[in-house]
């Protein structure tokens, strides 16, 4: 199978699997798990924080990181388009009284500061909730896996400080983004009192993510976490594929950058296709098929066991660790002969 659905589902490398059959494991809810620690200080000092926490996901990664930002009743500013507005299922109400105020993200995944100034809170009237917190995703995920830069994202966390609000970066893929611009990810994420990423997404981990910010912040985290049911015991199993995943799997995201380019030209030579080769930056490819086309195109990969993400007209591609330049040429070459026909 190729599968495009998203870069979680990679499958571990082999040294990933070494790893995980020789790893030294404890309980890492007593601490005691020493795979697990050096894998948290490892992401701490690659992030430029304090400590780091290991989470079973990155939606319970943002989940602990807001709840230790805020109280109930509190408010938060995300974007529209943000995973922690649209696809986490509303913890943060759900589990700790949180509201969401939403600033429009645009095309490119970017906000506009004056939005997210005037979504700010004035708590001293009654009648407004406290503003907590403000998160920005990156990449941005349903803008095309678009990217903010160092420069971007200080203005947000100068807008935070300036209103003694908590900054937070959703950096699920954080390292495309990274890589993307060519600087060290501490650059990026150096103005955010937390950050989380995911190690089951580009970088190919079966299983996890990390939070990182400072000790206090840590502490508030770690408990959320027990409260949420992520007290993992011997976890080091899975800690010891992300130890693999920042030693070796950061640079080759480059690779998927590559075949995510070379998929996003050869869609836009294809007729019926609509897409912008421009907006591609990292391993995300959207794009959108006429609609006499469109069933043709999903039988004629589904009875070739490529698989895609498509939500009406608009699909997405993600490219990964076990995706090859070669699978790119035979999805091009399946799609082409449906869509010349």
């Amino acid at each position: 199978m190729i599968d495009f659905r998203s870069d979680t589902v990679t499958q571990p490398s082999p040294e990933m699997r070494e790893a995980i059959f020789n790893a030294q494991v404890g309980d890492d809810v007593f601490g005691d798990d020493p795979t697990i620690n050096i894998l948290e200080e490892m992401a701490a000092d690659r992030l430029g924080k304090e400590q780091a926490l290991f989470v079973a996901s990155g939606t319970m990664g943002n989940l602990v990181s807001i709840l230790a930002h805020s109280n109930r009743g509190d408010e938060i500013i995300v974007g529209d388009k943000s995973h922690i507005f649209k696809y986490e299922a509303g913890g943060a109400s759900a589990l700790g009284g949180v509201a969401y105020h939403t600033v429009k993200n645009h095309e490119d995944g970017k906000i506009d500061p004056d939005d997210v100034l005037n979504a700010i809170r004035d708590a001293s009237d009654n009648h407004n909730p406290q503003t907590s917190m403000i998160a920005l995703e990156n990449t941005q995920n349903m803008c095309g896996g678009r990217v903010l830069d160092q420069f971007e994202t200080k203005i947000f966390s100068d807008i935070a400080k300036n209103n003694n609000l908590k900054f937070h970066i959703d950096g699920a893929r954080i390292f495309n983004a990274a890589v993307k611009l060519d600087i060290d990810v501490k650059k990026i994420v150096e103005g955010a009192d937390s950050v989380s990423f995911c190690l089951s997404k580009g970088l190919a981990c079966p299983v996890g993510s990390l939070v990182c910010g400072d000790g206090k912040f840590i502490e508030s985290a770690r408990k959320w976490r027990k409260m949420l049911g992520g007290g993992m015991r011997q976890a080091g199993f899975l800690a010891s594929a992300g130890i693999v995943a920042l030693d070796n799997m950061v640079n080759r995201l480059a690779e998927d950058h590559e075949n995510a380019q070379k998929l996003a030209f050869g869609l836009s030579q294809l007729p019926h296709i609509n897409i912008d080769v421009n907006s591609v930056e990292t391993n995300l490819v959207f794009f959108e098929i006429d609609l006499e086309y469109r069933n043709l195109v999903e039988n004629a990969l589904n009875q070739n066991e490529i698989k895609g993400a498509s939500k009406r007209e608009r699909w997405r591609f993600a490219t990964h660790y076990g995706i090859e330049s070669s699978d790119i040429d035979i999805t091009l070459d399946i799609m082409g002969s449906i869509l010349h026909g």
